[in-house]
């Protein structure tokens, strides 16, 4: 009467999970880990000592560091949570010290950087995952699999959007924090658009507006091509657009309202619409909880990949939004 999960539990004991970072999603992340057995967050690391004290204490968290390597070693794994150019050196020092990272999207912002640490990953036996929550949810693995299956036919085309619409001095306009609408939304509609299409596309173009005083991108559409179909993704932070997903094939097409990302609800629609078919999924909370639910059962399994993101597919997620940060195949409209 009893899951191997909940065996594997009881002989590995409770996971102690190290923080890094305390902005925004560090709090939600918090909140989401109450719904994941197995798991505690017991510490939280960072610069500014007065800043930690305060999260430890709003947040009922045992310990707080600025020194990385003690925080290290009180911990068995750690979830990055901090600005996109920093994620590299704390991967890194993390799995030298052979601790398992879940580290936020994207992951670095170069692609040799993250082979570097999947392959130091890979040598040390540590579990690296990168956290696209939408990647974990259940109606979203359903909603792959499905159109996989052949159900619209051959895949032909997939269109992608992710919009918010966000004022101030955020991180996430920030040219000196890696901000723009390709750093802070793209891996969403890539996952969809790889996951469906592959990786193998034989022109990749970008078209932009952008703000010329804070030097980032506001709205992003980028335009894959492979041999046999068409991807097109759209991210904003400063232009709003429907945020819905649609897979269009020979016999058929799937339609995902928005938020896609947050997948519950989509609908196979043929032809004839008698044929058509509704699909629902529960998505829970803020999704956050499916992303740390598959590092955990793959720390407790000592499974070091999961088909449900895949590195290669993380690779190629990161590889896009690095060609377009180089400037390459970009068009800037006024």
């Amino acid at each position: 009467g009893i899951s191997s999960t909940e065996l594997r539990t009881e002989q590995l004991g409770v996971i102690k999970l190290g923080m890094v970072g305390t902005g925004r999603i560090a709090k939600r992340f918090i909140l989401e880990s109450k719904y994941v057995s197995g798991v505690n967050i017991e510490g939280v690391y960072g610069r500014n000592k007065e800043r930690l004290l305060s999260f430890i204490q709003e947040n009922e968290i045992a310990f707080c560091e600025t020194d990385y390597d003690q925080f290290l070693e009180k911990v068995d794994a750690v979830y990055i949570a901090t600005p996109h150019e920093t994620h590299y050196e704390f991967i890194k020092k993390a799995i030298l010290k052979g601790k398992h990272v879940l580290s936020e999207k994207p992951m670095t912002l170069k692609v040799q950087e993250a082979k570097e640490v999947f392959a130091l990953a890979l040598e040390r036996k540590c579990v690296l995952l990168e956290g696209i929550k939408t990647a974990f949810a259940p109606g979203f693995i359903r909603l792959i699999s499905l159109a996989k299956s052949g159900i619209i036919g051959e895949i032909r085309s997939v269109e992608a959007t992710f919009t918010k619409l966000v004022e101030g001095d955020l991180r996430e306009l920030s040219d000196e924090e890696a901000g723009g609408s390709m750093t802070e939304l793209a891996s969403y509609p890539l996952v969809a658009l790889i996951k469906l299409l592959g990786s193998n596309w034989t022109d990749l173009r970008f078209i932009s507006h952008y703000d010329p005083e804070k030097n980032v991108d506001l709205f992003t559409q980028f335009h894959m091509l492979t041999k046999s179909a068409y991807g097109t993704g759209k991210v904003g932070l400063g232009v709003k657009s429907e945020g819905n997903l649609v897979i269009s094939g020979s016999r058929g097409y799937i339609y995902v309202p928005a938020p896609w990302w947050k997948t519950e609800y989509f609908e196979v629609r043929y032809e004839h619409f008698e044929e058509n078919k509704k699909y629902y999924y529960k998505f829970e909370g803020d999704g956050l909880r499916y992303e740390l639910a598959e590092f955990l059962h793959m720390i407790q399994n000592n499974t070091l990949e999961t088909y449900k993101l895949t590195h290669e597919e993380s690779l190629k997620i990161i590889e896009v939004i690095e060609t377009y940060k180089k400037g390459q195949n970009v068009t800037i409209l006024a």
